[in-house]
């Protein structure tokens, strides 16, 4: 016997069936070593989901965001397809059909780098069998399928005259939000998860020790992500009066702390976004498209523009290596 849930995680039988499917593959893990065993994808889904999208980051589980971003793309576009299929019968050119069909929901085609990700997450399903021994080693069928993930169009950002306009049209919290985000490059998941003891004044660097999404705090994207990021004495200053005008000022403190929680939770980004940001570019002239990522592709491109070594910007932008800086933000360069 075991639990699956509560009655409010699954409140009918076919939710909890589903629920427990996960848990049948695991006792019948021996037997599913036989080839003639049949294993259905969705049988794979559920144990892949009740086995490693539920460890924690310490133990080398995913962060928070991947686990959203894997459910979703599981549950909505692999599931209703494949679900029913034996895993052994997945075949390559089929995959490949099925990502070049997928559409959005008002009926234009997904964008090349969603099914880039879709597929990504297939090959890390079928690892995930090969892994326990239900497929053979090299039985991935994955890991031939083409799918390009280039970008239909160049990444938007924002001129120096464009950023000093938009910074004009918005409040203090929001301005020294801005401007933080288009002086230092963060994510917008770990420009919201800092809290006034991250920052020191005295070095003027500012440690990225957790992100958060979805209000949900985890830790940082990648071990490049947790470096200190340098601070600019104009930025410094800026974030100072901030701090003594802030009602939350507290080292635990969040550095943006939203007045509708009492600062027990940052803003939330997407409506930041929707109700502050974006009126104030349109108020501003402004006729991009913006995003959070925009801010981090506006520092790139002022940095190069500037002539910074590739290095630099790399260790500024806190990649991996210098092959995502001038993959996906040496073409802001080029526009620019």
């Amino acid at each position: 016997k075991a639990v699956i849930g509560t009655i409010l995680q699954y409140p009918n039988v076919e939710d909890a069936w589903q629920a427990s499917n996960g848990l049948r593959v695991s006792i019948n893990e021996t037997r599913n070593r036989q080839r003639e065993q049949a294993i259905t994808v969705a049988d794979l889904i559920d144990h892949y989901t009740t086995t490693e999208l539920v460890c924690a980051v310490a133990d080398g589980g995913k962060s928070h965001a991947t686990k959203t971003v894997y459910r979703e793309f599981l549950a909505r576009w692999v599931k209703p397809t494949w679900g029913s299929l034996n895993i052994r019968a997945v075949r390559t050119i089929a995959v490949e059909h099925w990502l070049r069909q997928l559409m959005r929901v008002d009926g234009s085609p997904l964008a090349p780098s969603t099914k880039a990700k879709i597929r990504n997450v297939v090959s890390v399903l079928f690892n995930h069998a090969i892994r326990h021994e239900w497929l053979e080693q090299g039985r991935n069928p994955i890991l031939l399928v083409r799918q390009s993930a280039k970008r239909q169009k160049i990444p938007e950002w924002l001129e120096p005259d464009e950023l000093r306009a938009l910074l004009s049209q918005l409040d203090r919290c929001f301005r020294v939000m801005v401007f933080l985000d288009a002086a230092t490059g963060l994510r917008r998941s770990e420009l919201l998860a800092l809290k006034w003891g991250d920052v020191d004044f005295d070095s003027l660097q500012i440690k990225v020790q957790r992100s958060i999404y979805m209000n949900v705090v985890g830790n940082c994207k990648t071990e490049a992500s947790r470096k200190p990021v340098p601070m600019d004495p104009i930025l410094a200053s800026e974030l100072w009066a901030w701090k003594h005008d802030s009602p939350y000022e507290k080292p635990n403190d969040w550095i943006f702390a939203s007045p509708h929680t009492r600062g027990r939770s940052p803003y939330w980004p997407d409506i930041i976004l929707s109700k502050v940001i974006r009126p104030a570019a349109v108020r501003a002239g402004i006729q991009k498209h913006i995003g959070w990522h925009t801010f981090r592709h506006s520092f790139s491109t002022m940095l190069m523009a500037n002539g910074e070594n590739i290095k630099v910007v790399q260790e500024l932008m806190r990649h991996a290596n210098c092959r995502c800086t001038l993959e996906i933000y040496s073409q802001a360069r080029i526009q620019a």
